[in-house]
């Protein structure tokens, strides 16, 4: 869930650490540094955001170097546990994302052998492995520590006198760039981009070096062949385009990314043997779990399917008796626990499938077969155009098990979003900005947009937002309601708006303020809405989008009204590569 960068080349190592780490933020951090190779090991490491405490670190000598952004998982967020760590003689400094997981037993140890430790960090007993093996060669080092190592990680090290970055990869991601006089290391392509669009992504077990222009790799001792792979992802995608926060352009780039991932996805690249599976099973994390939650209503309606949703982090310790097709849904591709969940699949011989945005990510090396997002970039920690992303690719998979049931609605996706994106919200902000505790509510498919447009205000507003079926609202969470707490209920055109009219005046009752939102022209629920918001007429499927749209800017305009970090809300990571 940190951020790490590397980088070994002819120009000054330290801007270029300190830009690819701000590009990095995104994945949420609370102490940064880097350490550079100069006429000996320099080291700058501070607590805090890097936009406030960089000043010196841009002075550190030296053409090769490694940076970290650290979101804390073991001791607290403080100058000495951040990143990079040296070992006891300064020779060596070394960067980590991941989780080492017998790093007491091996502290206990080191300890016992005469190391000094500064920090509170599983990372360090790395570096004090490297230092017992370190004869002058880091690269051999690496080769005797590893093996001590149970967990997670993505390591960059350098040594004093040695031009080199030494870099391993255990379940954690690490992708290197490669340019003509320069070779780049990173947790992601983010701060690749400027640089170059050739990268190289490290698999389980990878040892490398990387020295300018040049990257040498090894698995399992024996010399591997990693393929170059072009990015097509473009410098301008991660910038903020004139928008105020990477949110609100990701919001505003939806109708595109929808329309792009459909356009890319072929139905006759959909193996057959999915197509004619009698049941499924999908396993998701947050956001990607709600979007699975919308395919299971809506595959079980169109394909006559049973479909079973599992959070990942349960399914490893807990996994499903099938046999049956599962789909891990990771933005990433590299969700630890939806990792995991695929794995345990494929130990009980399930055909799996992946849907992710990035080529070349884990998941795509663990599934059998992969579906890819269109999503683009996606800087702002809170997923949008991801989510909306994740449902086209599901939903064509529906529109293709079911031979085309959705083919017309799919077709009015895009207009319905382009639509809400010119509503406004200032009445339903007004309402939300006051509250401490806000109800959304909704029935069948609206159900997992409710979790979701509850998961988007707690985020990054800071409200406590809870999502229900809005059934179970009187089996307890009616002794919550008051005029205090707000509920946004989602009720359109359907076999359940009749019901959903009566669970909302049953709230309405209780002094609840509402905001609604509906199709266009219902009269009925802006009469005794507090706040209507309406859609424009169209069907579920293209109601479903569309309020997806809509909560999404509720949630983004009220944290900007209470002065929220809108692109970095406090104590979340982008990428979610721990249990």
């Amino acid at each position: 869930m940190c951020g790490i960068i590397g980088y070994s080349g002819i120009s000054s190592a330290a801007p270029v650490l300190i830009d690819g780490l701000k590009k990095l933020e995104y994945r949420g951090y609370d102490s940064f540094g880097i350490a550079t190779i100069g006429d000996r090991i320099e080291v700058f490491k501070k607590q805090g955001r890097i936009s406030t405490g960089v000043a010196g670190a841009r002075t550190l000598p030296g053409t090769t170097g490694i940076g970290h952004t650290r979101w804390a998982t073991h001791g607290v967020p403080d100058d000495k546990n951040a990143h990079p760590h040296v070992d006891c003689t300064g020779t060596i400094a070394i960067v980590h994302n991941g989780i080492i997981e017998n790093y007491h037993e091996l502290r206990k140890q080191l300890v016992a052998r005469g190391h000094r430790f500064s920090s509170d960090t599983d990372t360090e007993v790395i570096v004090h492995l490297l230092e017992e093996e370190y004869h002058g060669d880091l690269l051999e080092a690496f080769k005797c520590a590893i093996p001590h190592l149970h967990g997670s990680y993505a390591l960059l090290a350098i040594a004093e006198g040695d031009e080199r970055i030494v870099a391993a990869r255990q379940n954690s991601p690490l992708v290197v760039g490669i340019a003509d006089q320069a070779v780049y290391a990173a947790s992601d392509m983010t701060p690749l981009l400027q640089y170059t669009q050739n990268v190289v992504y490290l698999q389980d077990g990878d040892l490398a070096t990387l020295s300018p222009g040049q990257l040498l790799v090894w698995n399992n001792g024996v010399p591997a062949c990693r393929p170059i792979e072009k990015i097509e992802w473009t410098v301008e995608q991660v910038k903020k385009g004139g928008f105020a926060h990477y949110m609100q352009k990701e919001i505003f780039e939806q109708p595109e990314v929808f329309s792009d991932t459909i356009r890319t996805l072929r139905r006759e690249e959909i193996p057959s043997r999915i197509l004619r599976e009698k049941a499924v099973t999908l396993v998701a994390c947050g956001t990607s779990y709600h979007a699975g939650m919308v395919f299971k209503y809506l595959a079980e309606e169109r394909c006559g399917i049973p479909v079973r949703i599992e959070i990942a982090s349960e399914f490893k310790y807990y996994p499903s008796p099938t046999r049956d097709l599962v789909i891990g849904i990771t933005q990433s591709g590299e969700t630890a626990d939806t990792l995991a969940a695929l794995k345990q699949a494929r130990a009980y011989q399930s055909p799996t499938l992946a849907v992710t945005n990035v080529l070349g990510s884990t998941i795509t090396r663990t599934a059998d077969h992969t579906l890819y997002m269109g999503a683009g970039p996606e800087i702002s920690v809170a997923a949008t155009k991801s989510f909306i992303a994740e449902l086209a690719v599901l939903l064509h998979l529906v529109d293709a098990i079911s031979r085309g049931e959705l083919t017309k609605s799919l077709d009015g996706v895009n207009r319905a979003m382009e639509q809400v994106l010119l509503s406004s919200m200032d009445r339903a902000v007004d309402l939300c900005s006051e509250a401490a505790h806000i109800f959304f509510v909704g029935r069948g498919p609206f159900y997992p947009v409710a979790l979701e447009g509850a998961l988007k205000m707690k985020e990054i507003s800071y409200i406590h937002a809870e999502g229900y079926a809005a059934g179970e609202i009187k089996h307890g969470p009616f002794a919550l309601l008051s005029p205090r707490t707000p509920a946004v209920g989602l009720c359109f055109p359907g076999e359940t708006y009749p019901v959903m009219v009566s669970n909302l005046k049953e709230m309405k009752a209780r002094g609840v303020p509402l905001i609604v939102l509906g199709q266009e022209g219902d009269l009925d629920l802006e009469e005794f809405a507090d706040v209507f918001i309406p859609l424009p007429e169209g069907d579920s499927v293209q109601h479903i989008f569309g309020a997806t749209v809509a909560l999404q800017l509720l949630a983004y305009h009220t944290a900007v009204r209470l002065k929220r970090e809108i692109d970095t809300p406090r104590n979340l990571a982008k990428s979610v590569t721990v249990e």
